[in-house]
C-alpha cells in the first residue's frame, strides 16, 4: 500500500512539473532595429537563420537602391525600410538597434536612441575618436542603456580557451608578451561593396585606415586578457604602402603597448597575403597561440613539444552577437569587462586615440 501511494504521488508530481513546464510562455523575440546598411557586416544579421531570439522590426537606410539590393538578396520586404533612424524608432518601437553605418555616425545613433531607452550595439570600433566615445559613454550611463561593441573575434572559441588557460588555470604564468595579427589583402583587393569602401578609406568617416579597422582587435583582446588594465604607454607606426589605392589613410600599422611587466604588439594590415585573425600570448612558463576561431597551438612548462588543440565555438558567451544582444537586453547576461563591454571598449578607444597621435607626432604617448 505504501509503495502504491508513493508511485501515485510521484506520478502526480511529474504531471504537475510537466504541466507547469508546458504552461510557461515562450520568450518573445527581442525587437531589433538596424541602423544603416553601408557596413557590409550587415549581411551577418540579414542572412541569419531565424532562431526566435531576435526579430528585425525595421531598418533605417536613406539609400533606397542599396536597401533594395540587400533586402532582395536576403528575401526581406522593403516595408522594413525607413529613411531616418527617428522614423524607424517611432514606427517600429525596437528594444535595441544594431548599427551598421559609418563609424563616425555611431555617436549620432546613440544620441537618438539613448534618450528613448533603446539599447545599442555598434560594429567595431566603438567610435572614430576618444571624444566621440566619451560622449557616447555619458549618454549610455545617463539613460541606462546597454552600449555594446561587436568584433568578429568575440565569437571565437579559441580566445576563450586562451583566456581560461592564462587567467584561470595560470597555465603559462604571468603574461610577458602578446602579439596580435589582424587584417587581409586590403578592402579594395578583397572586393568590398563600394558603399563600404567609400567610408572605410576616409579618415573622417572611419577615424583612420588599417590602424582603426584592424588595430582595434588587438587593443580589445589585450585589454580583456589584462582584465581591463590600461597600458602605460602607446607607440604606433603607420605607413601608406599603397597610396595609389588608399591615398587618404594608412594601410599598414603597428602598435606597441607597454604594461608594468609586459608588452603587446598589434600588427594591423591591409597588406597581408591572406586574411588572418590570430594571436600569440607568451608567459613565464609557456605560450598559447590561436590560429583561427577554434585551432590552437600550446606549449606549457611540462610539455616537451608543442601541442595542437581545438576549442569549440560553444566556449564563447553566445553563438553570435545578436544572440548575445538579446541575452543582455533580457538581463540574462551582464556585459561587464568582457570583449563587448563599454568598460573594455573605452580603454580600446584610449589606445586607438593615443596610437593615432603617436603615429602623427612620431613619439610614444603616455596614458595619464
Amino acid at each position: 500500500m505504501q509503495i502504491t501511494s508513493i508511485l501515485l504521488l510521484s506520478l502526480a508530481l511529474a504531471q504537475m512539473v510537466s504541466t507547469n513546464a508546458t504552461a510557461q510562455p515562450a520568450k518573445k523575440p527581442v525587437r531589433v532595429g538596424i541602423v544603416g546598411l553601408v557596413h557590409s557586416h550587415v549581411h551577418w544579421i540579414l542572412g541569419r537563420v531565424k532562431q526566435n531570439d531576435i526579430e528585425i522590426v525595421g531598418i533605417a537606410e536613406p539609400n533606397r537602391q542599396l536597401a533594395e539590393r540587400f533586402l532582395k538578396q536576403h528575401n526581406l520586404p522593403m516595408s522594413l525600410v525607413y529613411p531616418t533612424i527617428e522614423e524607424m524608432l517611432d514606427k517600429t518601437k525596437p528594444e535595441a538597434v544594431t548599427d551598421f553605418g559609418k563609424i563616425v555616425d555611431h555617436l549620432k545613433t546613440v544620441q537618438i536612441c539613448a534618450p528613448r531607452g533603446v539599447h545599442v550595439m555598434v560594429e567595431k570600433p566603438l567610435a572614430v575618436s576618444l571624444d566621440h566615445a566619451r560622449q557616447m559613454e555619458t549618454l549610455a550611463k545617463k539613460h541606462q542603456i546597454h552600449l555594446l561593441t561587436n568584433y568578429e573575434t568575440t565569437w571565437y572559441g579559441g580566445n576563450y580557451k586562451a583566456f581560461a588557460l592564462i587567467n584561470k588555470d595560470k597555465a603559462i604564468g604571468d603574461i610577458r608578451k602578446i602579439v596580435v595579427h589582424d587584417g587581409h589583402e586590403g578592402p579594395k583587393e578583397i572586393g568590398v561593396d563600394k558603399e563600404f569602401l567609400d567610408w572605410l578609406t576616409d579618415p573622417v568617416d572611419n577615424g583612420a585606415g588599417a590602424l582603426f579597422d584592424f588595430g582595434c582587435y588587438g587593443a580589445n583582446l589585450s585589454t580583456w586578457l589584462f582584465n581591463g588594465q590600461r597600458p602605460q604607454t602607446v607607440t604606433a607606426i603607420t605607413q601608406q604602402i599603397k597610396p595609389d589605392i588608399y591615398p587618404k589613410v594608412d594601410d599598414e600599422a603597428t602598435i606597441i603597448l607597454t604594461y608594468p611587466n609586459a608588452q603587446t604588439v598589434i600588427q594591423a594590415s591591409w597588406n597581408w597575403p591572406f586574411s588572418r585573425k590570430d594571436m600569440e600570448v607568451y608567459g613565464q612558463t609557456g605560450y598559447v597561440m590561436t590560429v583561427d576561431g577554434k585551432r590552437m597551438r600550446l606549449r606549457l612548462k611540462a610539455d616537451k613539444a608543442e601541442q595542437v588543440a581545438e576549442a569549440p565555438q560553444t566556449l564563447a558567451p553566445a553563438i553570435d552577437p545578436f544572440a548575445f544582444l538579446a541575452s543582455v537586453v533580457r538581463n540574462e547576461t551582464k556585459s561587464v569587462n568582457d570583449l563587448s563591454s563599454l568598460q573594455v571598449n573605452m580603454v580600446v578607444m584610449e589606445i586607438l586615440d593615443a596610437a593615432k597621435r603617436s603615429a602623427k607626432e612620431q613619439k610614444t604617448i603616455t596614458l595619464k
